[in-house]
């Protein structure tokens, strides 16, 4: 089973590929059922090729090359859409509402795509932030 969806969470096989300190980097295996998936466009679990994410703070102790079941749940998947894709098109199309009416089109539109810059740079300040915010967990493969 490479992928499970449930009522309340998403649950993904991979890999523990490093650990560096208290956290577990875990590449994720490919997943036949993005095929089918209904939010695969909004994921980006089904266009990446090497899938790697970070756990940070677990209480258990893995091996390198060990079988893990990576799980999150809906809700956490649905802030990281909100933060990651929504939201910055939101902040965009307002810039440019904004702007066209103090300035030029092409001045307004420069500056609705120039905005993300800073935006996606404070995301990655606030990195520590979501990480600890997310609900995700890692279970060993029995």
């Amino acid at each position: 089973m490479d992928s499970l969806v449930s009522y309340n969470s998403i649950t993904h096989t991979g890999r523990v590929s490093r650990i560096s300190g208290n956290s577990v980097f875990i590449s994720l295996d490919d997943n036949v059922q993005c095929e089918s998936c209904q939010v695969k466009s909004a994921c980006g679990m089904s266009e990446a090729r090497v899938k790697e994410i970070e756990i940070i703070n677990t209480e258990e102790s893995f091996r390198l090359d060990e079988s893990v079941h990576v799980v999150i749940k809906k809700d956490s998947a649905v802030k990281a859409v909100f933060w990651a894709y929504i939201f910055p098109f939101i902040l965009m199309v307002g810039v440019l509402l904004v702007a066209s009416l103090f300035l030029t089109e092409w001045i307004a539109g420069l500056l609705a795509l120039f905005i993300l810059v800073p935006y996606y740079l404070i995301l990655r300040k606030m990195d520590s932030f979501f990480k600890r915010s997310f609900n995700i967990s890692v279970l060993r493969l029995f």
